[in-house]
């Protein structure tokens, strides 16, 4: 008389071990194209926050023009809100890291005044973080490319969002 065995055998146990490693080859990459998707379109939008908070900060200062860094956007004290701090951004955007991406901003001045301005956003780590880089000026239309558009390669850019 046999005794019947409790349990699974290695055939069983390594049959479904490489069924979930299938699994899981077909899904992780998704998962990342995913993030990068997500981070992406976090960048987009705050580069959209930022054009939004130069144009405020440009209105409320108009002896000054556009902010000249992150910081003068955020602040730190808002009551009240000055030049130095706008409080128009969050602090995580004003420290220039967020979802991936960093984020830098540059003013032209003229006569004393800020009179244009250039928000750009960057991949962290190209490829992982990010694909595309992002940024935008005056004119408050997001542009994007495959290489970094920081400087005049904003202006020339053709492909806005």
């Amino acid at each position: 008389m046999m005794r019947r065995q409790k349990g699974f055998s290695l055939i069983e146990l390594l049959i479904v071990v490489a069924i979930i490693l299938i699994i899981a080859a077909i899904a992780i990459p998704n998962l990342l194209r995913a993030r990068i998707a997500a981070n992406e379109s976090s960048a987009v939008a705050a580069i959209r926050t930022l054009n939004t908070a130069q144009i405020s900060y440009n209105s409320a200062y108009p002896t000054v023009g556009f902010a000249a860094t992150l910081g003068n956007l955020a602040g730190t004290s808002c009551a009240p809100p000055t030049s130095a701090g706008g409080c128009l951004i969050d602090t995580a955007l004003a420290g220039g890291t967020k979802s991936g991406y960093s984020f830098a901003m540059a003013v032209t001045a003229a006569s004393g005044l800020n009179s244009g301005y250039q928000a750009s956003a960057a991949p962290l780590v190209a490829n992982q973080t990010g694909v595309r880089y992002f940024c935008s000026f005056e004119d408050a239309v997001v542009r994007s490319g495959a290489a970094s558009l920081a400087g005049s390669a904003c202006v020339n850019t053709v492909s806005p969002l």
